[in-house]
């Protein structure tokens, strides 16, 4: 890692510098472990989820080792949210909570309009819920810690705290979209829900004193609650409207309705923050 011996110089360098150079960084631990193993066993499904963790692992590694010598800072996963306070554990619960029952209030308004019926339960559904929760908190924490943590907080040391938000709820949207260029173009009316879910969860982190707790487990409780109704095929679309309105690939926060429901969260997130 030859930036250590460039680390008193690297925090007075433009943030898209250090960005970059974080990233080369990043990708060249990971991808001398990721090809070859890639060339070995293949691309499936197991495999990919393996050089995701050891991806991820370092990218933790790095960000302990980047806070400390690039930006001096002896705590930096402490300085990007992840305080183990019991505070931000209760912030993560009522994420969790606020989120999935959000989610479920989404689908029981559209069946009660009448564009979805809902299916019978599905008998697996203790496994689906827990094995929902394990997938939800995955991705909540590593998607927060590297938005709405890392980025946001590289972000700060040269703008302010709201330009911040804003950048990193839009790179976090934009990376949705890296896919063939059709399909841009079919899911190009998911990108405002994208980018309202970036800034909503930007918010709750900011309106939170800088806490991750409530943002991972709103992020947390959305992932949960959709992962169970879709494994568990729990309710038909009836096709009454078009899907932009209930989502595009039945992802219901990439519609009309997900942004209401979004939005409401949000307005009430800047509401708690004014009383």
């Amino acid at each position: 890692m030859s930036f250590l011996y460039l680390s008193p110089h690297i925090a007075r360098y433009p943030a898209s510098v250090r960005l970059a150079i974080f990233v080369v960084t990043l990708l060249g631990l990971w991808l001398p472990i990721s090809v070859p193993i890639y060339w070995i066993w293949g691309t499936n499904n197991p495999i990919s989820i393996i050089t995701v963790l050891a991806l991820y692992g370092e990218f933790v590694g790095l960000l302990w080792i980047w806070g400390r010598t690039v930006h001096q800072k002896m705590h930096p996963l402490q300085r990007h949210g992840l305080s183990r306070t019991r505070q931000n554990w209760r912030e993560l619960i009522q994420g969790l909570m606020i989120g999935v029952v959000s989610l479920f209030c989404l689908f029981l308004v559209e069946g009660a309009i009448g564009w979805i019926r809902w299916q019978p339960m599905p008998q697996n559904l203790l496994r689906i819920i827990l094995e929902g929760l394990l997938v939800a908190f995955g991705v909540g924490l590593a998607e927060e810690l590297l938005f709405r943590g890392w980025l946001v907080d590289e972000l700060r040391w040269n703008y302010r705290a709201s330009i911040a938000v804003w950048v990193s709820s839009l790179v976090y949207a934009s990376l949705h979209f890296t896919k063939p260029w059709v399909e841009i173009l079919r899911t190009l009316p998911s990108f405002p829900g994208l980018l309202l879910l970036g800034l909503t969860l930007g918010w709750a982190r900011q309106f939170h004193q800088g806490r991750l707790g409530y943002a991972i487990g709103l992020h947390a409780g959305l992932v949960w609650g959709y992962y169970i109704i879709n494994v568990g095929n729990w309710v038909q679309y009836l096709d009454q409207v078009p899907v932009w309105v209930t989502g595009i690939d039945r992802n219901p926060l990439a519609g009309g309705m997900g942004l209401l429901f979004l939005s409401a969260i949000a307005l009430n997130l800047r509401s708690k923050r004014q009383t």
